[in-house]
């Protein structure tokens, strides 16, 4: 037992993570699924196939009944921020960031619970669709159209932002320094003319409640939620990935996590601004 969940457990929590895009939920499901295979491991020849069925049908069954809670979100909903190390692999991180970019994980809410499924199972993990059809209890011809719906969804969706981690943290750095001394000219001159931001609070701190569209819209508001009286509990700002990609985690005299900023760049400018301010989403960077 304890040699199949050191070598599974990581698999499991990719899968599960990308469906829900929670941290504390996807731990969930991973441990719910060794729980029903302890039960039955007796019975079970492959524990992959079995552990990958469960926990991908335990992510199906948690983001139907999730939809509801989902609708009565206070503001825009982003996924829990995950925090992530490239070190070991640079080519196979590089391969599965783009996966596990917030930007993606954002596209794949408008999936149902099922495309969401197949689509990963197929495009990310690389199962063959005889294995996604057993895994998500499908014919492979029904997942064949899930997955190819899934992914012409997604094509006409999905931004393309391809910049080198020096560059994005270059620019990064410059965006953050343009809006904590209030240079409202040098933010501009950061930001894309379609540039969104979005900030996730939750309805549990202050945050905007609705996406903010435009050049001249959006570095005025980050001006405002950015000057000194906004960010008076704030006592460091560090570098750190999330996600994949490079990002600014804000926290507290005491450690504790306040925020976590993450950009969108292409072509030199600001695309996109995220912004995880909600408490619930943060809790799991607090220092143990």
């Amino acid at each position: 037992m304890d040699d199949v969940y050191a070598s599974l457990r990581p698999l499991l929590f990719s899968i599960a993570y990308r469906m829900v895009g929670s941290v504390a939920e996807a731990e969930d499901l991973v441990q719910e699924a060794f729980v029903r295979f302890h039960q039955r491991e007796e019975d079970v020849e492959d524990p992959k196939a079995f552990l990958s069925t469960v926990v991908t049908r335990l992510a199906i069954d948690h983001l139907r009944s999730a939809r509801v809670r989902r609708e009565a979100y206070v503001g825009p909903w982003l996924p829990e921020p995950l925090l992530t190390d490239d070190s070991a692999d640079p080519a196979a991180h590089a391969e599965m960031a783009d996966s596990l970019s917030l930007a993606f994980l954002v596209l794949l809410e408008q999936l149902s619970p099922l495309e969401r499924a197949a689509f990963l199972l197929r495009e990310v993990f690389g199962y063959s669709y005889q294995q996604v059809a057993e895994t998500v209890g499908r014919s492979q011809d029904s997942c064949r159209q899930l997955v190819a719906r899934a992914r012409r969804h997604l094509d006409a969706e999905r931004p393309r932002y391809e910049v080198s981690r020096e560059q994005h943290e270059e620019l990064t750095d410059r965006f953050l320094e343009a809006c904590l001394t209030g240079d409202v000219d040098g933010l501009a001159e950061l930001l894309a003319d379609d540039v969104v931001l979005v900030t996730d609070g939750g309805g549990r701190v202050r945050a905007v409640r609705k996406p903010v569209l435009g050049r001249d819209k959006v570095g005025r508001v980050l001006i405002t939620i950015t000057q000194p009286d906004r960010r008076a509990g704030v006592a460091a700002i560090r570098p750190v990935r999330v996600n994949g990609r490079p990002a600014r985690l804000a926290v507290g005299a005491d450690g504790a996590p306040l925020g976590v900023l993450e950009l969108d760049i292409a072509g030199g400018l600001v695309r996109a601004v995220r912004m995880v301010l909600n408490p619930e989403k943060l809790a799991h960077l607090a220092p143990r």
